[in-house]
């Protein structure tokens, strides 16, 4: 193995960092939490780069921006948002020389759904860190993952 991919290696494996550029991925997330809550589909959707995705939890909710706006804005336009509030969060930048771009998980707590997990992408441009993919997914403890497959199979 020759040393640059030794050193990719090691620096994917490294700790997520606490300096400004991962400071400023976490503030996204926050904010991005915060306006669907108060459904502000302008910051919202404001926070996606132009080729954003939107991955929800049912099989058919795989938008780009546009459809995941074309989705939510009826919602927001009656100023009925969606809570749903980070407990645990971890941010990691890609060993890549730029330092642009950033994965992440997080577990959220819901009032309707109790605990589900986001998870994606970001990347840092000219107007800081925008979200490239978002994937929202229920947690499903592996004891009841039988039960929650025979329930989709039954479908």
């Amino acid at each position: 193995m020759n040393i640059l991919a030794l050193l990719m290696i090691a620096a994917a494996l490294q700790s997520p960092s606490d300096g400004p550029d991962i400071a400023g991925a976490d503030a996204l997330l926050d904010r991005f939490h915060q306006a669907a809550s108060r459904a502000d589909g302008e910051t919202y959707f404001g926070l996606f780069t132009l080729t954003g995705r939107f991955v929800g939890t049912d099989e058919s909710e795989q938008w780009n921006v546009e459809e995941f706006r074309a989705y939510a804005e009826p919602y927001f336009s009656q100023g009925r948002g969606w809570t749903y509030m980070p407990q645990t969060r971890e941010v990691r930048l890609a060993p890549v020389a730029c330092q642009c771009v950033a994965t992440f998980d997080e577990v959220l707590s819901n009032d309707s759904y109790g605990l589900v997990r986001g998870s994606g992408t970001l990347i840092r441009g000219e107007d800081g860190w925008k979200i490239e993919h978002y994937v929202l997914s229920f947690i499903v403890p592996n004891d009841k993952a039988r039960e929650v497959v025979a329930v989709i199979k039954a479908k």
